[in-house]
């Protein structure tokens, strides 16, 4: 009994000898692995040739970053200059104005229009005074202003005042209208200068005439001064006449948008280019020749 349960155990051991063989005959041996080396990882997978390799994150552009902005709200007055006259008597519609601002504009602690800035702008209506009633009136407003580092930016202004003015007024009509007031001492002296003196003269000389000169006199007075409103016909009233120097209060419309590279105090540079053509020679007076003796020669 014995010899027969050894006898198993070697059969069974026999077996399991000869599937260890079988399974080492079927799988080759790698020669790094004879050689002490180890094996590598299997390659990854190739992309397609039309897919494109995202770039890693860290080299990626950054997206842009937006310009820091500044809103002067509407309704803000700025103090403006003239630096060119405007007269109704010669201006037209489409002719430029010109100022620069005498007062800085504060929005916090930040200057956003600072005194000496230029403004331009432009002339939109003319009206001139009747010769009987009517008023001369201007419209005007303001198109960019020009900051010290020469950038320019666009500005929605009318007049909303003119500081210190006597004789001109600025209608509440949403357009700046500037109303010239009437001068009606200006126009009476104007008259009395022609019908008074007139009249008088013609009298006296039909006075004297007919032996009263006198009566003559004051009664061609009169008729002279009957004669006032006729002449006045003839005569216009005052024009609008804004003179250099003058102070002009502009109001924003709407908000105006600054920059950053608005408020930046690098000035441009103002060197003329090399290319520039030159200014021409002031003529010189012609050499007269006069004859010897001739009178006003030297």
């Amino acid at each position: 009994m014995r010899q027969i349960h050894t006898a198993a155990m070697a059969a069974i051991l026999l077996g399991l000898a000869a599937a260890s063989g079988a399974a080492s005959a079927q799988t080759p041996a790698s020669p790094q692995a004879d050689a002490g080396v180890p094996a590598q990882a299997p390659a990854a997978a190739m992309p397609p040739a039309n897919q494109t390799t995202p770039a890693p994150a860290s080299e990626t552009a950054p997206p842009p970053s937006a310009a820091k902005t500044y809103t002067v709200p509407a309704g803000t007055k700025v103090l403006l200059q003239l630096r060119s006259g405007i007269n109704t008597k010669s201006a037209k519609p489409g002719d430029g104005v010109y100022l620069a601002s005498t007062f800085p504009v504060v929005l916090g602690n930040r200057v956003m229009i600072p005194a000496g800035v230029y403004v331009q702008g432009t002339v939109d209506r003319v009206v001139r005074a009747g010769h009987v009633k009517g008023k001369s009136e201007l419209d005007m407003h303001f198109t960019s202003i020009i900051f010290p580092n020469g950038t320019v930016v666009e500005i929605p202004g009318i007049v909303n005042s003119l500081p210190g003015a006597d004789k001109q007024t600025v209608k509440n009509d949403g357009e700046g209208t500037v109303e010239q007031n009437p001068d009606k001492g200006r126009n009476a002296g104007e008259v009395a200068k022609i019908a008074i003196p007139t009249g008088g003269t013609v009298g006296a000389i039909g006075g004297l005439a007919g032996g009263h000169p006198l009566a003559g006199g004051i009664a061609g007075i009169g008729a002279g001064l009957a004669a006032a409103g006729l002449v006045s016909l003839f005569t216009r009233g005052a024009d609008v006449n804004i003179q250099s120097g003058a102070q002009v209060e502009m109001v924003l419309q709407r908000p105006l948008i600054l920059e950053e590279e608005n408020l930046s105090g690098s000035a441009p540079n103002l060197a003329p280019a090399a290319n520039q053509p030159k200014p021409l020679d002031k003529p010189g007076r012609a050499q007269l020749v006069c004859p010897p003796g001739g009178l006003g020669c030297q």
